[in-house]
């Protein structure tokens, strides 16, 4: 007999596990289905280890700079055994955590991977033999991602040589000279790694015009600028043609419009994004709407039959395959399983945020979105150089602030610099709630903190300029 519940879950990542813990709470008898452990990408290969990474990277950094700061000091070198067993330290607190809350809202965590039998049913292999689970209010579809390989003769992963950020995050050592194919979150965060770490040399190589290429024009620049004062050299507008292996190195062949180059590391690293992870489940046989691998779905996240949901990862790249977004697609299908009213999720208000020094955040439209979009704006920008807190700091960067014409809401906030992804959490309340940049130059930033030059920017756009 097929074991029945209100709502089944496949996939234990963010998405997921949001999904089955809001559908719990709101009284709903849950089944989440994961294969391997729940936490999925971000607790176990994203997110959260790769930020416990960043944070020896940065204590590294203050360290090699303490003579700055009146502080005596000296780096000698990276303790990799003891930066891997700290990271390995916060993954097992969070999974720790994330299994016990589970359990006390009692939703049911069963282990083994799955397939669809049809849109309320599938079969899961478990170490115990096979279960027929149905759902007979909804089925969520949240498989997650991998990383996404380079189509190119030589840049195979093998895990020594040519890595991707899963082999990344168990790298026993540190890289004399690594090489990055890839500048968006994920290469700029390894570069960041591995530049704090004392790497001799970090080469990043990206296709685009520039690095975090779905940023905010001034951002990509001025990122630019501060990866290159880290010793981080960026090639954009450039395409790898070759990969050669060999004697414990590689040997990367680049064009661009200086013609072609050469590049030798002693690792190669593929961050060129990350593909879903829907093939061999049944899911098009079950009625499920896929598009590249991506799972197609309407504004409240339901593809092919009523009670067939999706979210996370498999998602179109428009949704932003965040953490925090899933967090998000997940309370929207359980509330609306449950018959509570929900708002569509306006992506463009969802907080973008890369962990790389300096961070980079934002939210809202770019600049080009806007001028494509035809829309009338104006724009502020407030440089950290002139923040005091920022200056004790030694950091630069900047908040760059769009808003609609003659006073009008604010329609976008590109910051990069020092806690930015913290920074953001402010920007994300202006946008959502169609402040005005008036309105916000009336509130009160504590002095001196970063928080002023957000509300700085405001103040340029509402004609009250303090220090810019």
């Amino acid at each position: 007999m097929a074991d029945s519940y209100e709502m089944v879950v496949l996939g234990g990542g963010t998405g997921g596990y949001s999904t089955a813990l809001r559908a719990a709470g709101l009284g709903m008898s849950v089944a989440l289905v994961e294969k391997a452990k729940v936490g999925g990408t971000c607790l176990h290969w994203g997110c959260i280890p790769t930020k416990a990474l960043l944070q020896s990277a940065e204590i590294a950094e203050h360290v090699q700079h303490a003579g700055d700061f009146g502080v005596k000091a000296t780096f000698e070198a990276m303790e990799m055994a003891a930066v891997l067993e700290q990271k390995k330290s916060v993954v097992d607190a969070n999974h720790k955590g994330l299994q016990a809350t589970l359990k006390a809202r009692g939703v049911e965590t069963i282990t083994g991977t799955a397939r669809l039998s049809d849109h309320r049913s599938l079969v899961v292999d478990t170490d115990e033999g096979k279960r027929t689970l149905t759902a007979s209010k909804a089925l969520v579809l949240a498989t997650g991602s991998v990383p996404r390989g380079l189509p190119l003769e030589g840049a195979e992963t093998d895990g020594e040589l040519v890595i991707d950020s899963d082999h990344a995050l168990y790298l026993d050592r540190v890289p004399e000279r690594p090489i990055v194919i890839g500048a968006g979150a994920i290469g700029v965060e390894f570069a960041t790694v591995w530049n704090g770490f004392g790497s001799s040399e970090v080469n990043v190589v990206e296709a685009l015009a520039g690095v975090v290429p779905n940023e905010d024009l001034d951002t990509q620049k001025v990122l630019a600028r501060e990866l290159k004062k880290r010793g981080i050299k960026a090639h954009t507008s450039t395409k790898v043609t070759r990969v050669d292996k060999g004697d414990g190195g590689v040997r990367v062949t680049m064009e661009n419009d200086k013609g072609e180059q050469t590049l030798e590391g002693d690792v190669l690293m593929v961050a060129i994004g990350r593909r879903p992870v829907t093939e061999g489940m049944g899911f098009e046989e079950a009625g499920v709407k896929l598009d590249r691998g991506f799972v197609q779905v309407d504004d409240y996240c339901r593809t092919g039959p009523d009670n067939l949901y999706a979210v996370g990862d498999i998602l179109p790249p428009y949704t932003l395959g965040l953490a925090h977004s899933s967090f998000q697609e997940g309370f929207l299908v359980a509330e609306q399983v449950a018959d509570e009213s929900v708002t569509p999720i306006d992506y463009a208000g969802v907080p973008r945020v890369t962990y790389c020094h300096p961070e980079v955040a934002s939210v809202g439209y770019n600049e080009q979105d806007l001028k494509e979009q035809g829309w009338d704006y104006e724009k502020a920008i407030y440089p950290f150089s002139h923040n005091g807190r920022a200056m004790m700091m030694q950091e630069g960067g900047q908040v760059k602030v769009l808003a609609e014409s003659n006073g009008g809401r604010v329609l976008g906030v590109h910051i990069v610099g020092p806690r930015a992804t913290d920074l953001i959490a402010e920007s994300q309340l202006i946008y959502n709630w169609e402040a005005l940049p008036s309105e916000v130059a009336q509130f009160i930033h504590p002095h001196p903190t970063l928080s002023e030059a957000v509300g700085e920017a405001h103040m340029a756009l509402a004609g009250k300029v303090l220090h810019g």
